[in-house]
């Protein structure tokens, strides 16, 4: 093992049954870099992961730290090493403090007898206030998904990490909170802290990692000097063909009609957004950018009536509707994709196909009421082959599937009400570079059916990418829309984050 590595992996192999996750891969991290490691779901990566950090026993192979040939039977073991894990999936305690989640590890092995709270509290705030403005004595169930990230983060940071590991980080963070993560994460590797960075995303791989792995279908495929690669080169590799437009066709000049689908007018919700208004053109995809925190999601959600007391008009196909709740939106066609599709937008121990008929149960019952699973089943297949499914059988547990997959099947749920407007929020989160292909292909396809598509996204490139209109939110307003040449993400970020009084100056 090279002096210059904290971690080395080789021949190491693990099964589930008769699925090999990992196949004889190997992956060396050195010390004071950050590695990025790249793959579609089911590439892997996620099992080498747990595996490094002792939630996971290998079938065979070995591990190296520091030189020495290491056992790492749990995650207590991976801790006292020096190995820090940041999930993706956040594993907070959400009814007691911040400062009692982030120290929680300590705590437990305090043989104080009372709690200092005023301490914890304390020092829980030394650490924050390097990430971001959080109160350490909020409970945490009052935080936003961007502000309970921080806080995992900073959970970790608290260990004396000598390997962090980062798994999609960066998802529910905004472009600031970003920022600050990517300035402390070269902070810690200046201070000898090596990171593995888990990403989808090819900028910020080739803005701030030194070097890439790539996985795919539970194998090693190759490791790169991030400064020797491209972008391309890497999808390449990851998916193990050429993908030659990651983003569709745009709506053309000739199927322009002008006809409005969907008109907003003076929408406002006292506390998180007032006087929006905007329409929705038959055959486009509309976004909706801005910061996490902006109103964004609560604007759509004002719209289907899943929350807040809100006022004005909503107009569909020319028609004013009064709808008071979710149900009645639906039943008028307008439908929401959740941001947070394990926690909101799916059963995942439920089947594929309980979970695509979930709002359109009349559909596969009988007249009296009871399921009938034969039209169940022929639901879910049908949708399913309309998107590209890949499962064994629409009777298995939606758990079972890729982040890509289980996508599809929220999406197909909202398919089966046959919906006359779909609102997507973070419809391609966590989803990996090939299936993220296929779902903006997959809305190309419904807006040309005659789907209305209004898409929330926190990544720029895909916003661009992806809709023929831009309309940006600030501080629960419409700052502004952007169109053709004018959308950039200079122009997105400028109409994001610049105050109102600036503005009118430069007006």
């Amino acid at each position: 093992m090279s002096k210059d590595l904290i971690l080395e992996i080789s021949n190491l192999s693990k099964a589930f049954g008769p699925i090999q996750a990992l196949r004889d891969v190997r992956f060396d991290l050195r010390k004071g870099e950050i590695h990025a490691i790249a793959g579609e779901n089911g590439a892997g990566k996620s099992t080498l992961m747990n595996i490094i950090d002792g939630i996971l026993r290998p079938d065979s192979g070995e591990i190296r730290f520091d030189g020495k040939p290491v056992e790492i039977a749990s995650p207590a073991i991976a801790q006292r090493l020096g190995i820090g894990f940041v999930h993706q999936e956040i594993a907070l305690c959400p009814d007691i403090s911040v400062a009692e989640n982030i120290f929680m590890a300590t705590t437990n092995i305090s043989r104080a007898p009372l709690m200092n709270y005023a301490r914890l509290a304390q020092k829980a705030g030394d650490v924050l206030a390097r990430l971001g403005d959080i109160d350490p004595t909020a409970l945490v169930q009052s935080l936003s998904i961007s502000q309970q990230q921080l806080v995992e983060i900073a959970k970790a940071l608290t260990l004396d990490c000598r390997v962090l590991i980062l798994d999609e980080p960066t998802a529910a963070l905004t472009e600031k909170e970003a920022q600050i993560l990517f300035d402390i994460m070269r902070k810690l590797v200046k201070q000898g802290i090596s990171i593995i960075y888990i990403s989808h995303r090819m900028v910020e791989i080739f803005d701030h990692c030194d070097r890439v792995s790539v996985f795919r279908d539970g194998q090693y495929i190759a490791t790169h000097n991030v400064a020797e690669t491209t972008p391309t080169e890497i999808v390449h590799a990851m998916v193990g063909r050429v993908i030659d437009k990651l983003y569709p066709e745009k709506q053309g000049e000739d199927e322009k009609t002008g006809r409005v689908i969907l008109s907003v007018r003076n929408l406002t919700e006292q506390r998180r957004f007032s006087d929006v208004s905007f329409d929705l053109k038959q055959g486009e995809i509309l976004g909706i950018g801005g910061l996490i925190g902006a109103g964004r999601s609560e604007i759509v959600k004002g719209i289907c009536k899943l929350e807040g007391q809100v006022t004005g008009e909503v107009v569909l196909n020319g028609r004013s509707l009064a709808t008071s709740d979710y149900q009645q939106s639906i039943q008028e066609g307008l439908v929401y994709l959740s941001e947070d599709r394990k926690g909101d937008g799916l059963f995942l121990e439920m089947s594929i196909a309980e979970n695509i008929s979930a709002l359109s149960l009349r559909q596969v019952s009988s007249p009296i009421g009871i399921l009938n699973d034969g039209l169940e089943t022929g639901l879910a297949e049908r949708l399913g082959a309309m998107l590209n499914l890949k499962c064994g059988h629409v009777g298995e547990p939606v758990s079972n599937l890729s982040g890509g997959n289980q996508q599809k099947v929220a999406i197909a749920k909202l398919l089966s009400v046959n919906p006359k407007v779909i609102f997507l929020d973070e419809p391609t989160r966590g989803v990996d570079v090939g299936a993220k292909s296929e779902i903006h292909r997959i809305l190309r396809d419904l807006v040309r059916k005659g789907v209305g598509i209004v898409m929330i996204s926190s990544e720029l490139p895909e916003l661009i990418g992806v809709c023929d209109r831009v309309l940006v939110v600030r501080e629960g307003r419409i700052s502004g829309e952007l169109a053709g040449q004018d959308m950039t993400e200079e122009n997105i970020m400028y109409l994001a984050s610049v105050l109102d009084r600036q503005l009118e100056a430069v007006e």
